[in-house]
């Protein structure tokens, strides 16, 4: 298991798994007073948390799926990276997507949390790339059913 360092200035409880083998852990809004996201607007909930990742490590934020199917609410750029170096609050941009206003209580839980590794890259420049059995096909290359 993973350590990672985290600073909790919420007064709110730590991310936490929900069950044994869930990926992503859910944040909770720590918002002063109550927000109202009216419909097609957005708005940046703070955490109250800010951590320390190891190296070679991100933050992932990701809607959550309740929140989607019964409000309309999701993030609107998802995932959200919190990078290794990032020390400041961690926000979460949410965006109402339904046709009614909905409101953020203190508490809430807003998003879910991936740690994630990931690899860095180094670009070999090059005037051809090796074949392949999909080439060139984007969207919807394989057909609608």
């Amino acid at each position: 298991m993973l350590t990672v360092k985290i600073h909790n200035s919420s007064g709110l409880e730590l991310p936490s798994y929900s069950t044994p083998q869930a990926a992503g852990m859910d944040l909770r809004a720590a918002v002063a007073e109550p927000v109202v996201i009216a419909p097609g607007q957005r708005a940046l909930i703070p955490t109250g948390l800010r951590v320390e990742l190891p190296d070679g490590y991100e933050m992932q934020l990701r809607p959550r799926s309740g929140l989607a199917l019964r409000s309309g609410i999701t993030l609107l750029n998802s995932p959200g990276t919190i990078d290794a170096d990032y020390r400041g609050e961690i926000g979460v941009i949410m965006i109402n997507h339904s046709d009614v206003p909905f409101t953020v209580e203190r508490g809430d839980r807003i998003c879910q949390a991936v740690i994630a590794r990931y690899e860095k890259v180094a670009w070999l420049d090059c005037d051809t790339l090796t074949d392949s059995e999909r080439g060139e096909g984007g969207f919807g290359h394989s057909g609608v059913k």
